[in-house]
């Protein structure tokens, strides 16, 4: 029954989450917004949903460790797991203007995190600050694509309004704005219910084979909400759409923290284990500048560095498992 829940849950967070960014996707195309600002912003955000949810969930359950390994070992996951995978199937080119201001800023909130981490529990002064950097870096983000005629978005390979939306141009003309506002609805109902399962599951789990909740929020649950993630950045990679593939990855990355992290700590302040912040905190820190230095260096992501990810997040999961044994 416990793993009927998690399958259910699952299944939700990427149903709806697929909903909600093909809703809101279109929503934000016809807004006049560039493949890149998408990518960052509404992919990133929609694909985000479920790790929100979750955490909210867990929060309020009194599970914080699932709330904050939720958090962490998303961003671990989306730079280890699903660059990796982009990568490995498909090298890509990445801009270096997106990677200098998106992925600096990622890097950053990142160092962030860490140090409020250390005061032992996430306030909601704490949150608010969070939440409000989201706002002021979506504000930042939309002046800067701006003032720049779409010049970020033109680096690399751009794809089509039909190709974010996952159809012909023709079909996605047709699509009514109610339709489209319906989808986002729909995506949002069906990722909280999907997060409920997801929860629930988890905590049996974890009580069931004496697991710390710490361990289950940074593997199981980080895992099950980053799905929707991996699923549009390897989508993304076979298309060749280098662009949504990478901004999707630096976009969650900044709205776990500052957007997710932010809204939770300000509902529900969560408190942070030592075990976490010794261990963990400076694996997400590290990656991310790690992240960074590769797409920098050379200009692109090749495939033996997809496999280098992946391989160290095999050994990341494996470490916190076998310090369980």
């Amino acid at each position: 029954m416990i793993f009927i829940e998690i399958a259910v849950g699952v299944l939700g967070l990427l149903g709806g989450g697929e909903l909600l960014v093909r809703g809101a996707s279109r929503l934000a195309v016809r807004l006049g917004m560039s493949p890149l600002v998408v990518g960052v912003t509404i992919v990133g955000f929609g694909t985000s949903v479920p790790e929100l949810v979750t955490c909210l969930e867990a929060a309020w359950r009194g599970a914080p460790g699932i709330a904050v390994g939720n958090i962490v070992g998303s961003n671990i996951a989306n730079i280890l797991l699903i660059l990796g995978a982009a990568a490995a199937i498909r090298p890509f080119m990445c801009s270096r203007a997106a990677v200098v201001r998106d992925g600096g800023l990622v890097i950053a909130t990142a160092l962030a995190f860490t140090v409020v981490a250390m005061t032992g529990e996430l306030e909601r002064w704490m949150g608010a600050l969070f939440v409000a950097g989201l706002v002021a870096y979506l504000g930042w983000l939309y002046m800067s694509e701006r003032n720049t005629g779409g010049e970020l978005a033109a680096a690399g390979d751009v794809p089509s309004v039909a190709e974010i939306s996952g159809g012909d141009d023709r079909f996605f003309f047709r699509f009514p704005w109610i339709v489209d506002a319906a989808l986002v609805i729909a995506g949002i109902v069906i990722v909280v219910i999907g997060a409920n399962f997801l929860v629930d599951g988890a905590v049996s789990i974890a009580r069931m084979f004496d697991i710390s909740e710490d361990v289950i929020g940074l593997t199981l649950v980080a895992l099950g909400t980053s799905l929707p993630e991996l699923a549009t950045s390897v989508v993304a990679a076979v298309r060749k759409q280098s662009e949504i593939a990478l901004g999707n990855v630096l976009g969650s990355n900044i709205y776990n923290i500052l957007g997710i992290g932010g809204i939770t700590a300000l509902v529900h302040p969560i408190p942070v284990s030592q075990t976490m912040l010794m261990f963990d905190f400076p694996i997400m820190v590290g990656v991310s500048i790690a992240m960074v230095v590769m797409a920098r260096s050379r200009g692109r992501m090749s495939r033996g560095e997809g496999l280098l990810l992946l391989g160290a997040y095999v050994a990341y999961i494996g470490v916190l498992y076998s310090g369980m044994a």
